[in-house]
């Protein structure tokens, strides 16, 4: 496949300008980024309505930069080379950013070209310094537009973020390309300051608080089985499982409780049976959408919250009502300044003679923790016992991408359909949960990362099922 690619510069201008400290949501990620080597960008790519003319995109991506400080935010260094953390956040007043198109021949994929500027703009890093952090590029055939593909920094948005750009676009007349509605008015100049002051102080040491007893909750561990270390040293494995799906929808109606909430009691259980571990510890995404000022705030604003589940002497239900719980207070401490956060981590391994094993993370990414109603096909009613076995044989497994670097010596992503299209096929067109498992094989060993998996899988079913399920002490 033959693709040209041209850009236009676009112009834009908008209020907020300035330079100031990072953000906490900022600084988090940039660690991330420097420990791991990972870009961590987050791109979207879409198909374009017939007709689309390239002056709209312009105007899109007029609309969102001008409108939004964090997207023409760029980063300052102490000796200008990014090799440590961020002096400053610079907000840009004005200025141009490019629009790519990707043109193709007559007899090409547009999806294919759309995947290949998609995978560009993933794995290409951002100059941090005098990148603005989003990419934004057309596929164009035959002189028509037939995909888009956006790239954000995830150092300045978060997932929940770029929905909320999504949702602001309903303010631009696509006639005119102004806007209908002025900007939420916090930016993240203001929110840098609003952390620093007073009230964000107190609620970081609030935060650091419930951090510290969480960590004192844990026992010290070790892995019952040798690693079986490979190169690269990160492994994902990937299962897909209609059967896992089911017995989530089938767990709602029995406790009430939303299935982020049974997968991570799932999740918990499973550590418990596999690995040995109990409490079990999990730091998850913790959006901190729900604080005031922050639901249309198009930014960086996620950080980690710490997860501890007791699955001893309990039955499985009754590890559900623990994980909700445990991940509720992991969400109202999950807000806090990340330097503070590593010296105490520091000061644990100091204490402990080694840093406490808590680099284990559960990213549920399906959508929002609520309890769901079931499929069309069934009108909502829960799943049978004949269903659920029907679906166990249709759960398939294999072992994934290898990378060398990874974020977590156990790092669980649950998605509700995978986010890459040459494995939508595991599928086979069912509704299923993807579970991919990212695993340190420095740190453990590859049989035991399978039977994980099945094990998440098994204890919702078998719930599912009827049986009473009695997590072990660990």
């Amino acid at each position: 496949m033959a693709v040209t690619l041209s850009e236009i510069a676009v112009e834009f201008r908008g209020e907020g300008a300035g330079a100031g400290e990072p953000t906490w949501g900022q600084l988090g990620i940039w660690r991330t980024i420097r420990r791991t080597g990972r870009t961590m960008n987050i791109v979207v790519t879409m198909p374009l309505p017939e007709g689309t003319p390239l002056a709209e995109m312009q105007a899109v991506l007029r609309f969102l930069v001008s409108r939004h400080p964090a997207l023409r935010t760029l980063l300052r260094f102490e000796d200008g080379a990014p090799g440590g953390p961020p002096v400053q956040q610079v907000v840009a007043a004005s200025g141009r950013i490019p629009l790519q198109i990707a043109d193709i021949d007559d007899g090409d994929d547009p999806a294919a070209a759309a995947e290949e500027l998609r995978s560009r703009y993933e794995l290409t890093p951002f100059d941090y310094r005098c990148e603005f952090p989003v990419r934004m590029g057309v596929v164009r055939q035959s002189g028509a537009l037939a995909h888009l593909v956006v790239g954000y920094s995830h150092v300045m948005v978060d997932g929940a973020g770029i929905v909320a750009l999504s949702r602001d676009l309903a303010h631009l007349d696509r006639d005119t390309g102004r806007a209908t509605a002025p900007p939420a008015a916090l930016g993240p100049l203001e929110l840098a300051a609003a952390q620093r002051g007073a009230t964000g102080r107190r609620q970081s040491d609030r935060s650091l608080r419930y951090w510290a007893a969480q960590l004192d909750r844990l026992p010290a561990w070790h892995p019952a089985e040798p690693a079986t270390p490979r190169q690269p040293r990160f492994w994902e494995l990937v299962m897909c499982s209609p059967a896992l799906a089911l017995g989530l929808r089938a767990a709602e109606a029995r406790t009430g409780i939303g299935s982020t909430y049974v997968l991570l009691a799932a999740y918990s259980v499973a550590v418990a049976q596999v690995f040995g571990r109990n409490p079990s510890v999990a730091q998850i995404v913790v959006g901190n959408r729900f604080r005031p000022g922050f639901a249309d705030l198009a930014a960086q604003v996620s950080q980690h919250g710490i997860c501890v589940v007791d699955t001893a002497d309990a039955t499985f239900d009754e590890v559900v009502a623990r994980a909700q719980s445990a991940a509720t207070s992991a969400s109202f401490y999950g807000y806090y300044d990340p330097d503070r956060c590593a010296a105490l981590l520091a000061e644990s391994a100091a204490r402990l003679g080694g840093p406490p094993e808590i680099s284990w993370h559960l990213n549920d990414r399906r959508g929002v923790a609520a309890p769901q109603d079931g499929g069309a096909e069934d009108g909502g009613a829960a799943p049978t016992a004949r269903q659920l076995t029907a679906a166990l044989p249709l759960t398939e497994v294999r072992w994934g991408r290898k990378e060398p670097a990874f974020d977590g010596d156990l790092f669980l992503q649950v998605d509700s359909e995978h986010p890459l299209a040459d494995r939508r096929a595991l599928a086979r067109g069912l509704p299923a949960v993807y579970l991919e498992v990212w695993t340190d094989t420095h740190q453990f060993a590859l049989a035991q990362i399978e039977a994980f998996a099945r094990a998440m899988e098994s204890v919702v079913v078998e719930s599912a099922r009827g049986a009473r399920i009695t997590a072990p002490r660990g």
